[in-house]
């Protein structure tokens, strides 16, 4: 169960961490985490694909701040309620995918998949991978592994 901390409604840092407080939940923080990306998605899908990965390298990059910061002030590794990196996986699943509720609505399935059973290379950086870039990088990858399987998905169609 997560058990959020106090600092998440009080610091900045924690809040956008947080997810902007969707991992706060009690239950499945990853999954509320990913949700709240959705919106998200939403305002960039009509971007051209530089700007929006033009975003989605900045919010990476931020990420990785906030995620370190975060989880040492926290004292834990990978705080099951930081959930910044599933808004970035996400959002690389859905990099350069025609936006409508279904796809929205695939996307997530599919990367939710790919975070929570992790095959290698995933769980394997997930559990090496220290920091910051560690929290990051295995959602970033189930993202690539998500984002393969609906422009497959895409493509057969």
């Amino acid at each position: 169960m997560n058990h959020a901390p106090a600092s998440v409604w009080r610091r900045p840092t924690h809040f956008f961490a947080f997810g902007l407080g969707s991992g706060a939940v009690p239950w499945a923080p990853g999954t509320f985490g990913t949700l709240a990306g959705i919106p998200f998605y939403w305002l960039m899908a009509d971007l051209s694909l530089g700007w929006y990965l033009s975003i989605v390298f900045i919010a990476f990059v931020i990420g990785v701040w906030l995620c370190d910061r975060t989880s040492h002030d926290l004292g834990v590794h990978d705080h099951s309620g930081i959930v910044w990196d599933e808004f970035v996986g996400y959002w690389i699943t859905m990099a350069a995918v025609p936006f409508s509720w279904e796809s929205a609505l695939w996307g997530f399935v599919v990367f939710r998949i790919f975070d929570v059973f992790k095959p290698w290379p995933i769980r394997w950086a997930d559990r090496r991978v220290a920091g910051g870039f560690g929290i990051m990088i295995d959602d970033v990858m189930a993202g690539i592994y998500a984002w393969s399987i609906m422009h497959l998905w895409f493509w057969l169609h």
